[in-house]
């Protein structure tokens, strides 16, 4: 099995079966109001706009890397879908995040919250033998090292919340404005 078959599974826990489109977003009302709270908001937000509708991202080959992961005090993240040719990859592009970030709704659809940008550490230190930490344009990323809640080996992170305000800011892990109340049980 390839290495990105393998990723791909560990990175399937708990599939879901009902996938459907999203709903209306509660981000700041425009684009404008994104780009307000900086650059890589903004282009992340345009980056993804297609991806509001989840089909698309399925489509693309995104595939369901989580069940709706919550906050370990308040908040939460939401349900990633992942592109694992993207963690392997090694390669940071503020237009081409790592997983989409949906929060589940009543009716089962899923809502675009935001993003998260991964690359494994194995692969940033095999390219980048000076130690330097990841970053995303001056934004650094956060070590999480093994063994982890996602199974995975040790990675680097950064959320960024393009479709969902969040009150503690738009790179922070978790989102007080996103829950897991939805997420179809079973």
């Amino acid at each position: 099995m390839s290495y990105h078959r393998r990723l791909a599974f560990s990175l399937l826990p708990l599939a879901m079966g009902l996938l459907a489109t999203v709903g209306p977003s509660s981000y700041a009302a425009s684009p404008q109001s994104a780009a307000s709270s900086g650059t890589l908001v903004s282009k992340v937000r345009t980056a993804t706009q297609r991806y509001t509708n989840i089909n698309a991202a399925l489509a693309d080959g995104f595939v369901q890397g989580t069940p709706c992961v919550s906050g370990p005090d308040f908040g939460a993240m939401g349900v990633h879908f992942v592109l694992p040719a993207r963690i392997s990859g090694g390669v940071l592009n503020a237009d081409e995040p790592e997983a989409l970030i949906y929060e589940p709704m009543a009716s089962g659809a899923f809502r675009l919250v935001g993003v998260e940008f991964i690359v494994l550490a194995s692969v940033w230190t095999g390219q980048h033998s000076d130690g330097s930490t990841p970053a995303l344009e001056g934004h650094l990323m956060n070590y999480i090292s093994a063994p982890n809640r996602y199974g995975l080996p040790a990675f680097y992170e950064l959320h960024v919340w393009a479709w969902e305000q969040n009150p503690v800011g738009s790179f922070a892990d978790w989102n007080s404005n996103v829950n897991c109340d939805k997420q179809p049980t079973g």
